[in-house]
């Protein structure tokens, strides 16, 4: 049998924040009805996204300590245009979220740009550029 991935799950310091950066993206996180350092937001094509406090992931990972430095991981949103792109870059490092690379086109036929959560999560912004 070969394992589904199905869930991601990203530890956050502050949910509130959290939430508030993944509604920018378009992203709606729910509560968990039992405790608010829980949240869980169903994307398409069935990946489920969850947000853990690090307070919650805590005890379940003896030893674990908030990463340093660049990503360790990043997730990648698809836009419709490159201007949706630049567009969706600009509202967020304006929002004061670190961007780590301004918007560019990069050899493989993206416009890419990538922006950081208020944790350091890694965020890739990409769309399909026009065939020339």
């Amino acid at each position: 049998m070969n394992p589904t991935m199905n869930t991601i799950d990203i530890v956050v310091s502050d949910m509130q924040a959290a939430i508030a950066f993944y509604a920018r993206l378009g992203l709606e996180f729910k509560l968990d009805p039992h405790t608010a350092e829980h949240a869980s937001c169903d994307l398409p094509g069935g990946l489920h996204l969850m947000l853990d406090t690090e307070a919650f992931r805590t005890p379940f990972l003896p030893g674990w300590s908030a990463p340093t430095g660049g990503p360790r991981a990043l997730l990648c949103f698809e836009f419709d245009t490159p201007a949706a792109v630049d567009a969706k870059y600009a509202e967020l490092t304006g929002a004061g979220h670190r961007g780590i690379a301004e918007p560019f086109d990069a050899f493989w036929g993206m416009r890419y740009a990538t922006v950081t959560d208020p944790d350091g999560t890694g965020i890739d912004l990409y769309a399909a550029l026009p065939a020339t």
